[in-house]
């Protein structure tokens, strides 16, 4: 490799909107992001799913999910 082109890499504060923060690495001191893993619906199982049509219910009765 190459000397002096790959940037420092170091010790990085992720603070997100809903307050959480935690340590991670990265070329950037601190990072600040919209959504992390303690608010996204997705890992809280506060996902809710939009379903104008019954796409939802159509696929359940075809496969036998209750």
């Amino acid at each position: 490799m190459r000397k002096e082109i790959h940037p420092e890499y170091v010790e990085c504060k992720v603070s997100c909107a809903c307050g959480n923060t935690f340590m991670t690495r990265s070329n950037k001191s601190e990072l600040r992001v919209d959504i992390c893993s303690n608010c996204h619906p997705f890992f809280t199982g506060s996902e809710k799913i939009v379903d104008a049509a019954g796409r939802v219910e159509k696929f359940k009765k075809k496969y036998a999910m209750q």
